[in-house]
């Protein structure tokens, strides 16, 4: 089942990736009415959650390729929990253009803080198509993460390079006198030399 994994990999890093690029762009145009100004809303701004979530789940899909059948399950079920918490949040913006999203820029803009301020200066707020992307990428994450927790139990394992292996211990040659290379393989299994 290696291209399952692979499946899963890449349908959790190119919904991390688009949700990380939408992170940058203008997702919401709030009108001033005293001014008649325009004011661009980012994404990181409107969801200050969205490019931490969209870096997790990128490491996350990436991670995919290493780990055992434990932490398949794991990443799966936490690639499901982010890509649903971007969900929300994304369709949350995109349909009803909430205040809150466009706070912290209407102040920065005006000085005018709180609610009512904020309020009072907005006569308009609307959407570019960047939250209904993001909402994509978010779907992409969450079905990786079912698709993971779907077929995790038949994937191949990791390459014999990621393992360290007790037979390869049993391997060595017992007839020499032990070295400082011996002493270095040691290490690199695990092995404390200076317990011996």
């Amino acid at each position: 089942m290696r291209r399952a994994r692979l499946v899963a990999l890449l349908v959790i890093v190119v919904g991390g990736a688009l949700a990380l690029i939408s992170s940058t762009q203008s997702w919401l145009l709030v009108t001033l009415g005293d001014t008649g100004d325009v004011l661009e809303v980012s994404g990181d701004a409107a969801v200050p959650l969205l490019a931490p979530l969209s870096l997790a789940a990128l490491a996350l899909g990436l991670a995919l390729a290493l780990v055992g059948r434990p932490l398949r399950y794991a990443f799966g079920a936490l690639a499901l929990a982010i890509g649903a918490t971007l969900a929300w949040s994304a369709w949350r913006i995109a349909a009803e253009h909430p205040l809150d999203a466009v706070a912290a820029v209407v102040t920065e803009a005006t000085g005018l803080a709180g609610t009512a301020a904020v309020s009072a200066l907005v006569s308009s707020i609307s959407a570019t198509a960047w939250p209904v992307l993001a909402l994509a990428a978010a779907v992409l994450i969450g079905a990786g993460g079912v698709f993971t927790l779907a077929t995790a139990h038949r994937w191949a394992g990791s390459g014999r390079r990621y393992r360290t292996d007790a037979a390869e211990a049993d391997r060595v040659d017992r007839s020499r006198p032990h070295d400082a290379i011996d002493s270095w393989d040691d290490l690199s299994r695990g092995d404390d030399p200076t317990d011996r």
